[in-house]
């Protein structure tokens, strides 16, 4: 799926552009350099990728901050930032925030945390605790960004359960973007390294 982006190139939605045949079981590449991208040819072996998970097991919140505003809480947990920029539109999502007491920008903050790929943000009602989350079949997406001109990470999405190399579960999450550039700090999630790394799958569509 492509980041949508509107004239002033604001991230608004997401634009499907095609969906890649699969086996029941396939690998994907994780380094970047895989010949036959998004699946996992062995090069990863032969080109000295470290893939070493230095992501902690941390809940969300536990690793998020609260921003209040009128009737809802934000959490954000900065460290999972894919740099998808859909909380930059109309002012930024912590203006939005504060401004929830008015329809619209709290419709506008609803829809920019729940875009989100990465989970970074979570909107909840401040009275009841209940998360704005879209209703996402658990699937795998490749995603692509034309208007940087990069392929970004995985998004995961429907809550499908992530174990690292040892089998332990990370936090079942709704939504969560996985590198797979190899350049992220954070792995086995993404931290917008693949901007900076020029990162190109061979499959970003035109702006």
């Amino acid at each position: 799926m492509a980041i949508q982006c509107n004239e002033a190139g604001e991230s608004v939605g997401w634009t499907e552009v095609g969906r890649i045949p699969t086996q029941p079981r396939y690998a994907l590449c994780r380094c970047g350099h895989s010949g036959s991208k998004p699946f996992c040819d062995g090069t990863h072996a032969d080109g000295g990728f470290d893939g070493t998970e230095t992501a902690g097991h941390v809940a969300y919140m536990e690793c998020s901050v609260a921003i209040d505003g009128p009737g809802v809480e934000l959490r954000d947990a900065r460290k999972l930032c894919a740099e998808a920029r859909f909380c930059d539109r109309a002012g930024g999502l912590w203006n939005l925030v504060e401004r929830c007491d008015d329809a619209e920008a709290r419709a506008i903050a609803e829809e920019q945390a729940m875009l989100c790929p990465s989970g970074r943000y979570v909107l909840r009602d401040a009275e009841t605790g209940e998360e704005f989350e879209p209703e996402l079949e658990p699937s795998i997406v490749l995603i692509e960004d034309p208007e940087l001109g990069v392929s970004g990470p995985l998004f995961v999405r429907g809550r499908i359960e992530i174990v690292d190399a040892t089998g332990e579960p990370y936090e079942v999450r709704n939504r969560v973007t996985l590198c797979r550039c190899g350049h992220s700090g954070n792995k086995p999630f993404c931290d917008g390294s693949h901007i900076a790394a020029k990162f190109d799958d061979g499959e970003i569509p035109a702006k």
